[in-house]
């Protein structure tokens, strides 16, 4: 994975980590294919695996469209939601919304993201999106969880737009040294203490900055500048074992 990371008012950004990449890359085909092939694009993968992080870079990098989907919403709030993104009013039908973003996607060049796709699978609102696409042409990545690329088979018209299906990763030991650089500045977290947090995350992102945090907190505590697996207390890692600590994306 690239380590070319850029800044973020003066800080390092994500931009290292192996799924960033991934999903920029997925971004990148969409925006660059040529005008014969489809524009939407399908990043999946397990909770955890940072694939919000992943989308917020992207979104930052290409001035996209960013949604991010809600279990309560109907076809109508997915449209407000881009509305209210794009700064448009938020009135009238559904096809008077749908019209009006399809023109300023259009319009801009921008690219759209949603996430949290899954919500619009399981509630059969998918050819929603598929209509935006069809109305703007506009570059549309996808994010949902693992089983998304499944379910969506069940819509032709739209399983046949996807351009690529992209998996996102577990979490690598580079991508666990780079979280630590990032959460915990200033502070030097030693290559064995690394190598534990990578092993009990399983993979997950959420789990590693959580973790990190912790450590943080701990080196602050005891005023250290560098710390190890020696400086850590007694079951300092019992709360992070089984599924006490939990997924998020």
């Amino acid at each position: 994975m690239s380590h070319n990371s850029s800044t973020v008012n003066g800080s390092r950004t994500v931009a290292p980590l192996a799924n960033v990449g991934l999903a920029t890359r997925a971004m990148e085909l969409a925006m660059n294919r040529p005008l014969h092939l489809p524009g939407l694009v399908v990043f999946s993968g397990p909770s955890g695996y940072g694939k919000s992080m992943s989308a917020a870079f992207v979104a930052n990098k290409f001035k996209a469209v960013y949604i991010e989907c809600k279990s309560t919403w109907n076809r109508r709030a997915v449209l407000e939601e881009i509305a209210k993104r794009m700064r448009l009013p938020l009135d009238g039908t559904l096809y008077q919304l749908a019209d009006a973003i399809t023109g300023e996607l259009a319009l801009s060049g921008r690219p759209l993201i949603v996430d949290e796709m899954d919500y619009l699978v399981d509630k059969s609102a998918v050819e929603i999106i598929r209509d935006l696409y069809e109305g703007s042409k506009t570059a549309i990545l996808l994010i949902g969880e693992e089983e998304m690329p499944g379910k969506l088979m069940k819509w032709d018209r739209f399983h046949g737009r996807v351009l690529e299906w992209v998996q996102a990763k577990p979490s690598d030991i580079a991508d666990t040294g780079h979280l630590a650089r990032l959460y915990c500045p200033g502070l030097v977290v030693e290559p064995d203490l690394v190598g534990k947090v990578h092993t009990i995350s399983a993979g997950s992102a959420r789990r590693i900055c959580v973790m990190l945090e912790k450590i943080r907190q701990e080196a602050l505590g005891q005023g250290l500048k560098s710390i190890g697996l020696k400086n850590l207390p007694s079951g300092f890692f019992d709360s992070f074992s089984g599924d006490g600590l939990g997924r998020s994306k």
